[in-house]
């Protein structure tokens, strides 16, 4: 083959191979174009393609990352912290109740609360057993509790120390675990019943629900504090772990006015007279006079905290219930007339045997059929109707006799620091009839609760400014001051009226009432009771006397009230009163009159 030949052959070959190289480099281009194709081109475009993947997905991760911690830090913080401790509250004692000669009424005493960790209880059976034996109740009870599937049960609230320490001792002995204490409080009452309806009790989260604990309940409770222990996994505290402590703070004491002593006698009294004269129920207040402080108070039934069968036992009724007064009303009608000067004492009036009071004829109890002069200390004395309607309508007039009504404040709260008070039924002037006026001189035709008739006297006594009836006298080591009410009659009427309230003890129909040796001047009550169907109940008083001693220098006033009874007042609540009286004028040290 000639040199051309060759050379012609070679020359093709090159062309071949060239063209070869050309369509592989095409293919590869093709190849690199596509997203990871390899070759320069293809390159950049597949590390761009992942490097977006890898972004987006960083920057969902981070989204996450700061959604979790900056919008839900507080919330899994709490939780993982909640995880590792415990929160126990640290419960604030409360203030203690003291009666005005430093007896104590009412106290929070130190106890424990047993709970237990059932995943950290190895024995269940064992520890059940402990626990029915110290704690009573049953086993199978104990079992369940101990065998739930959490970290926290309690077993029993209010456990006297004595007896959790002993089950404590045992646990330790018998080597039983899961088991532990929490220090708490509880409420304490050292005279047991006495004075309950007035203290009051509170319910297991330590709030007041009745009397005194109810009333002043915000000034007795203190702050709880709460202790923070680190716990491990199981949630059983880690001995010598982590703590935080907010101390708890302590309620306030108080101190009131109740005597005990006077307090139980009169509970004593009222219970027995009750059941011996048929009453539905009785009540008893014993006040100073000259400051308003109640010394004693109660209305049966009696409460029994510990089966309290009966709620209404927890009313005090002397302030929650409203009653017809009857002729201790009497009292307020003459002052009335005396302060207004239409009459004195000794004024006389001729009495006739009856008088029309609207469409009711108004008779006296000892069946008077004959006219007859009375002075007005004779229609006191006696206890007339007739003459006190006579009185009011013919002489004091509606509009006087409202006003004076009014200023004793009838029909209108006392402020007695004790749940439950009631205005009563009393109607204003604008709202008499024909009855009104001429029924209300005797006591007729107005319901009230008898707190206010005792205020009433009180201000009799006190020189004629009444005092708010109060239990409260120290709030920890700060003196309470009460407000005087304005000046209700004159001296000069006062003295009057007491010279009258004498002569019903010495001559009338408070004579079983009266203690010798001392001055006293008071007034029965013989008050007919509604009926359901506006008339009045055959048979059945509000008997009552409320009276003070010594006149001149009043330093007790006690009212004693039967409701619903067949007696007379003379034969019932006086004979409960001079009983009452007697005692309470020798635990207060009140010196005779002679």
């Amino acid at each position: 083959m000639s040199s051309r030949d060759r050379q012609s052959r070679r020359g093709r070959r090159t062309r071949e191979e060239a063209s070869y190289d050309e369509a592989s480099r095409a293919r590869y281009r093709v190849r690199a174009s596509r997203p990871g194709g390899g070759g320069s081109g293809g390159a950049d475009a597949g590390i761009s393609v992942t490097r977006k993947i890898f972004l987006a997905l960083a920057a969902v991760v981070a989204g996450r990352l700061a959604f979790l911690q900056l919008l839900k830090h507080d919330e899994y913080s709490a939780a993982a912290t909640n995880q590792r401790t415990n929160k126990v509250t640290l419960h604030a004692m409360r203030g203690t109740i003291y009666d005005r000669n430093g007896n104590v009424l009412a106290m929070s005493v130190e106890c424990e609360t047993v709970y237990a960790n059932p995943k950290a209880v190895t024995d269940p059976s064992g520890v059940a057993e402990l626990l029915v034996r110290f704690l009573g109740g049953e086993k199978l009870d104990y079992m369940d509790l101990l065998t739930e599937d959490t970290t926290f049960v309690y077993l029993a609230q209010k456990v006297d120390q004595e007896i959790a320490e002993e089950l404590a001792d045992e646990l330790a002995k018998k080597e039983l675990a899961g088991v532990y204490f929490l220090t708490d409080t509880k409420r304490v009452y050292p005279y047991g019943t006495t004075a309950a309806q007035v203290i009051g009790y509170v319910g297991t989260e330590g709030t007041g629900l009745s009397g005194l604990e109810l009333y002043y309940d915000d000034v007795l409770t203190g702050t709880d504090g709460e202790m923070l222990m680190e716990t491990g996994l199981d949630g059983t505290p880690i001995a010598g772990g982590a703590s935080q402590v907010t101390e708890a703070k302590d309620g306030t004491d108080l101190v009131i006015s109740i005597d005990v002593d006077l307090q139980e006698l009169c509970e004593g009294v009222i219970v027995e007279a009750a059941k011996t004269y048929s009453a539905e129920s009785g009540s008893v207040m014993v006040t100073d006079p000259r400051s308003g402080e109640v010394l004693a108070a109660c209305s049966t039934p009696l409460p029994d905290f510990s089966n309290i069968e009966d709620p209404a036992s927890l009313n005090l009724k002397l302030v929650s219930s409203s009653f017809e007064p009857g002729s201790l009303f009497k009292v307020l009608t003459t002052s009335i007339g005396i302060e207004a000067g239409l009459f004195t004492k000794d004024t006389v009036y001729n009495v006739p045997a009856q008088v029309t009071v609207g469409s009711d004829v108004v008779t006296d109890v000892d069946g008077r059929d004959y006219a007859m002069s009375m002075s007005v200390r004779d229609m006191l004395v006696r206890s007339s109707n007739t003459a006190m309607a006579q009185l009011v309508q013919d002489v004091i007039g509606a509009k006087t006799f409202s006003e004076g009504v009014e200023r004793y404040g009838i029909g209108h709260k006392t402020g007695i620091d004790f749940p439950g008070e009631v205005d009563g039924i009393v109607r204003t002037l604008d709202e008499y009839d024909g009855a009104t006026a001429g029924s209300m001189a005797f006591g007729q035709g107005l319901a009230v609760p008898l707190v206010q008739i005792v205020r009433a006297f009180g201000a009799v006594a006190n020189g004629g400014v009444p005092c708010t009836p109060h239990f409260l006298v120290y709030r920890g080591e700060e003196e309470v001051e009460w407000p005087t009410g304005e000046r209700v009659v004159s001296k000069e009427t006062v003295a009057q009226e007491i010279e009258m309230m004498r002569g019903v003890m010495t001559e009338g129909s408070g004579t079983t009432g009266l203690v010798e040796g001392y001055d006293m001047a008071g007034k029965t009550g013989t008050g007919e009771q509604a009926d359901e169907s506006g008339g009045y109940r055959k048979n059945s008083f509000v008997s009552s006397l409320c009276a003070f001693a010594n006149a001149d220098d009043p330093q007790l006033l006690v009212y004693v009230g039967l409701n619903n009874t067949p007696y007379l007042s003379s034969s019932s609540a006086g004979v409960a009163f001079h009983e009452i009286a007697q005692q309470a004028l020798g635990i207060l040290g009140v010196a005779s009159a002679s």
